[in-house]
């Protein structure tokens, strides 16, 4: 279960990179909502419930 998380949170924070034209206006928005599920995350672990 965890490498799974692992690699969808891979793909997910190379997906929110602006680095395609298409991408460059979007500004912080998808790196904002996978710090927040990055956020999640770590405090799942630290609780000790993932």
């Amino acid at each position: 279960m965890r490498l799974i998380i692992g690699i969808i949170l891979v793909l997910a924070l190379l997906g929110a990179l602006p680095t395609w034209p298409y991408s460059r206006a979007w500004g912080y928005y998808p790196s904002g909502g996978i710090g927040l599920v990055v956020l999640v995350l770590i405090i799942l672990l630290v609780t000790g419930r993932l």
